[in-house]
């Protein structure tokens, strides 16, 4: 099972990822240790996820989301 997932970052930014975990990895970018862009930013909260049964799905998925502007993923998100 993978997720893609997005967070609101303290900047306001948005981020999108996938993981097998999301507590996990939603810990490790509060904890900043979830990679460069959130954790010189900090992450306010986990905006939307979705569920994959392929890594290949989600990694596609992830692709797609990362393309579109930033007011097609508050959409998404369901504006917040």
């Amino acid at each position: 099972m993978y997720f893609v997932y997005l967070l609101l970052c303290s900047d306001q930014t948005i981020y999108t990822g996938i993981t097998t975990d999301l507590e996990r990895r939603l810990k490790e970018h509060k904890d900043r240790k979830g990679g460069h862009y959130t954790s010189s930013r900090g992450v306010e909260k986990m905006i939307h996820s979705e569920k994959f049964s392929t890594r290949s799905e989600a990694l596609k998925r992830e692709a797609r989301i990362k393309s579109w502007p930033r007011g097609k993923k508050m959409d998404l998100a369901g504006k917040i």
